[in-house]
């Protein structure tokens, strides 16, 4: 990630587009191909400052095809959006959610024929890890945000301890 004034964005475009023309001829020579229509960029900043770059900057031309801005991108399973607010991996978290209650309600039918240790193992590796990836990206966010995942764990926590039902 680079900082930049909005006076610099036609140089890095220029060099970012050099770049991947330079990678792609790099993976031809292994026989290796980019896809354009797998390829991706974001910019990264405030609502603000992302209005204030011109729409000629908004995609990158590669050999015979154009790349868009995207407003968010996938890296290593993360979801980030252009204002970096982390709502979108949440909501997808929040999908592994369901998820999540579906084996949390599973685990609480047989909460009674196994010990507290074996249950802390069963939701350690069905239900928190699940959402546990990648959970350094999420700190100082705000509580709202992160609400749905709380409500996760505090339920991961009642099974565990045998505390009222799980609804």
């Amino acid at each position: 990630m680079v900082i930049v004034s909005p006076l610099d964005i036609p140089a890095l475009v220029s060099r970012l587009t050099f770049c991947v023309s330079d990678l792609s001829k790099a993976h031809s020579s292994l026989r290796l191909q980019l896809n354009p229509s797998k390829t991706e960029f974001i910019w990264f900043g405030t609502r603000c400052k992302l209005s204030k770059i011109s729409p000629a900057h908004l995609s990158l031309s590669l050999d015979s095809s154009t790349i868009p801005c995207s407003t968010v991108v996938r890296d290593l399973g993360v979801l980030l959006d252009s204002e970096l607010t982390m709502k979108q991996h949440i909501s997808k978290v929040t999908s592994i959610s369901r998820i999540c209650y579906y084996r949390l309600r599973r685990l609480c039918q047989i909460r009674n024929y196994v010990s507290r240790e074996i249950m802390i193992q069963l939701v350690m590796s069905l239900v928190i890890s699940r959402m546990d990836y990648c959970n350094s990206l999420l700190v100082s966010l705000p509580a709202s945000t992160l609400a749905p995942l709380q409500r996760v764990q505090n339920t991961a926590a009642r099974l565990i301890l045998g505390l009222s039902s799980l609804t």
